[in-house]
């Protein structure tokens, strides 16, 4: 890998989705020790949560209390349930320095812009109007290259419209104009 090259790594789907944050001790040392291989590479570690999972501020802060013991990377939570876009809610992220994706398309309609800790923003782009299917068009990359170049603080912008290989060309022509 290039000198500068970091990769964002996604915390697996059995602490987010399945364990739903509880009782995860195991399992997060785990994807820790298996990550922190990576070194100095290893950027954001992305807490993507089930659009089932409603904030519960009690969960919530154990869950970002335990992460917090065991590292002091960049933590970016992606939350897809309304209940998380509450002022309770963007606090309780920014006191762990918790970044919030900005989505699109947006679960709810605060979630197209950043939130939660303001020392870092990190965009997924998941294909609009067609999740995970559509390709951005010049508009679009201009508008989320622009938010990543004017950006104070450190800032990613991922794309996951995969499914038809959007994802890599929509990132070519970002890649050109940030």
């Amino acid at each position: 890998m290039p000198e500068d090259f970091v990769f964002a790594a996604k915390l697996p789907k059995a602490i987010t989705h399945e364990a739903r944050l509880i009782d995860v001790v195991a399992p997060l040392d785990r994807f820790l020790e298996e990550t922190d291989g990576l070194g100095r590479k290893r950027g954001p570690i992305l807490i993507q949560l089930p659009p089932s999972l409603v904030f519960d501020s009690l969960i919530a802060a154990d869950f970002f209390a335990l992460v917090r013991n065991r590292t002091t990377g960049a933590l970016v939570c992606e939350p897809r349930h309304l209940s998380w876009f509450t002022p309770e809610g963007e606090d309780l992220l920014a006191s762990y320095q918790v970044a919030r994706v900005a989505a699109d398309p947006p679960p709810v309609a605060s979630a197209g812009a950043p939130g939660g800790w303001p020392g870092l923003q990190y965009t997924r782009l998941h294909g609009s109007p067609q999740p995970y299917r559509s390709s951005y068009d010049v508009a679009a990359i201009e508008f989320y290259a622009a938010r990543a170049r004017d950006a104070d603080i450190e800032s990613w912008t991922m794309f996951d419209n995969t499914m038809t290989g959007a994802a890599t060309l929509n990132a070519l022509d970002m890649r050109g104009q940030v």
